[in-house]
């Protein structure tokens, strides 16, 4: 379905009221061309893999504002991995409106969705940032960088014994990637790292 799944695993201040972690899960669509095919991944071999290594391209800081939640028990329907990877932000799973139009065209349960209250419905929700009360709904932010992930194949040129050039697959491109993410919370207590950013 043209999935991808962010999930954040955030650890709770036992002395601020919080629970041991709070998990997050962010479900956009994943656009052709946005990460190498895993046929070409297996192919190509790694060397060095306990080396740490820096991405050769940074691309830019995404926005995405997250406007509607994904029912965890009907999430299996767009992709099998929710039940997996979003086991543990059961209550959480965000998605935005023009990924769910997407998703729609092709066939998906549109009970899955809902879509939550905006700043046109309630004109006084504020960013979490801003909102003195621990229990007034807000809009959270919550920001995160993928240091290293693999995004364009690498071709390189060859000439044969006539002079004639040729490219072949040599190796993989990798890139850096930061988001952040807003979506609503129906309390900033679900969201009290914003205070601190």
């Amino acid at each position: 379905q043209e999935v991808k799944i962010f999930r954040a695993l955030i650890l709770g201040e036992l002395e601020r009221g919080q629970s041991q972690f709070q998990a997050l899960c962010f479900v956009t669509r994943l656009h052709r061309n946005e990460i190498i095919p895993s046929e070409s991944m297996a192919k190509l071999r790694q060397k060095n893999p306990r080396t740490v290594r820096q991405a050769e391209e940074v691309r830019g800081l995404e926005h995405l504002s997250m406007d509607v939640a994904v029912n965890f028990s009907k999430g299996a329907q767009l992709s099998s991995h929710i039940h997996n990877v979003c086991a543990e932000a059961k209550e959480a799973i965000y998605t935005r409106e023009e990924d769910v139009k997407f998703w729609l065209d092709k066939g998906v349960d549109g009970s899955m969705f809902e879509v939550l209250p905006q700043t046109s419905d309630l004109p006084d929700l504020q960013r979490c940032k801003l909102c003195a009360d621990r229990w007034k709904p807000c809009i959270c932010s919550y920001s995160l960088s993928i240091e290293w992930y693999p995004c364009m194949l690498k071709y390189c040129k060859s000439r044969d014994a006539g002079g004639k050039v040729s490219s072949y697959k040599c190796g993989i491109r990798s890139c850096q990637k930061g988001y952040t993410f807003d979506y609503y919370v129906p309390q900033k207590q679900l969201c009290l790292w914003d205070d601190e950013t």
